[in-house]
Formats: C-alpha cells, structure tokens, sequence
C-alpha cells in the first residue's frame, strides 16, 4: 500500500483554512461576531440542498443552546468557538464526499465522559430526539 498523501479535497480545506486566516487577520477585533455569524451562512447557502437543511438547523440549534459561542469558518466548515478556540464544527457529506454530514467537537469541548467519550456525530435527519441530543451536547461542550 502506498501513501499518496493529502486528497484534492483535503488540500483545499487546507486552502479554505489558509485563507480563512488571512481573512481573519485583517477584521476589525470587535467584528469578529458579527462577520463570523454572516461567512457561516454565506457558507451553508452554498451547500446542496440535504446538507444546507441541516445545517441552518444545526446553525439555530448552537446559536440557541450557546449564544455566546463566535461563529467562524474552520477548513470552509462552519464552525463555533470559545476564547478563540473551535468548540464544535458542522461538516456537510458533501465536503469529503462521504454518505452523511457530521457535527464534531474538538478538544477544547467539555464532553469528557470517562476515560472514552464520542467527539463526533453522523447526521443524517433532525428530529425532535436528535435535536435534544445535540442541544444538551452543545451546553455541556461550551460550559
């Protein structure tokens, strides 16, 4: 077996996240809110019709569920995060091409659990259920 290295579509989120940086960068300081919050939904309008529903949802249910979280952009996915750091991020199927979008946290989550806990989650449809779910997960990753 051999490693080719980075798929096409992993070096242009590297791309995205380069970019995204940059664009970081030259914001004003007290924009960073209100900017992040307009990119995160100029990037979910931009997705297939499957993931943009999911994703304005998932959108709705963090900024409810922790409305101090900043949206931002993270690797063209949007994301949320807490003293500068992404908490949580939304991955469409589409973004590596795989059979359902994804809502992940990173470490700086309050989800441990043990000594093994989940940091990422399919999502294929929102239901009452699964909003709960993903509502209560959100409060306890930003407490």
């Amino acid at each position: 077996m051999t490693y080719d290295g980075f798929t096409a579509d992993e070096r242009a989120a590297m791309k995205e996240h380069a970019g995204e940086l940059k664009k970081t960068a030259r914001r004003a300081p007290g924009k960073a809110r209100a900017d992040g919050e307009q990119d995160v939904r100029a990037k979910i309008a931009e997705m297939e019709e499957a993931d943009r529903v999911l994703a304005e949802r998932v959108h709705e249910i963090v900024r409810a569920a922790a409305p101090h979280l900043v949206p931002k952009l993270w690797y063209g996915m949007p994301a949320y995060a807490k003293d500068g750091k992404v908490l949580c991020f939304f991955q469409s199927a589409q973004k590596f091409k795989a059979r359902y979008a994804t809502l992940g946290f990173n470490d700086a989550a309050s989800l441990d659990d043990g000594a093994m806990w989940p940091t990422a989650f399919a999502l294929t449809k929102l239901t009452a259920d699964t909003e709960a779910r993903i509502t209560a997960l959100v409060k306890q990753a930003a407490s």
